[in-house]
């Protein structure tokens, strides 16, 4: 059985922040639509905030940013296998380039990337809003649906 929770549900979002703050380093695809794996890269997740939104520093520049300029939908694939635990997070991605969440998420292991800190010109933040996400239950043998974002008809007026 699966459970299904509104994206903005305070228990999923609990559950979203455990499972990303504990593994952290992520797949993070682009150009989904190309679906060969190309476009997938390890990214380190910075923070889940209380909205459920998944932040991450990237290069302004980057490949990954074009990408995201192109089509805002991402897929992210957290494992961590010793624990179990598993996570697969669909959502569209913004760049921002905000000097005060960018101070706000700094820490000293991201001067590896960004040479001159938190004042690197090439800097900026990719914010991931999740429109689903996929836990996998081991202890169930179950996929467990966190949250997805769905639309009836009532809800459109």
């Amino acid at each position: 059985m699966t459970s299904t929770y509104h994206p903005k549900d305070k228990e999923a979002i609990d559950k979203l922040k455990i499972i990303v703050e504990d593994i952290m380093i992520c797949l993070f695809c682009t150009d989904l639509k190309t679906d060969d794996g190309s476009t997938c890269r390890p990214m380190a997740a910075l923070k889940v905030c209380e909205q459920g939104n998944v932040w991450f520093f990237s290069e302004k520049n980057s490949e990954k940013n074009t990408a995201i300029a192109n089509d805002k939908n991402v897929q992210l694939f957290f494992s961590q296998p010793v624990k179990n635990s598993y996570l697969v997070l669909n959502g569209e991605a913004e760049i921002s380039l905000d000097t005060k969440i960018i101070n706000e998420l700094w820490s000293p292991p991201a001067q590896v990337w960004f040479k001159d800190g938190k004042d690197d010109t090439n800097i900026s933040i990719i914010k991931v809003n999740p429109t689903s996400a996929y836990n996998w239950d081991i202890q169930s043998n179950k996929m467990v649906n966190l949250f997805k974002i769905a639309t009836d008809d009532k809800d459109a007026n």
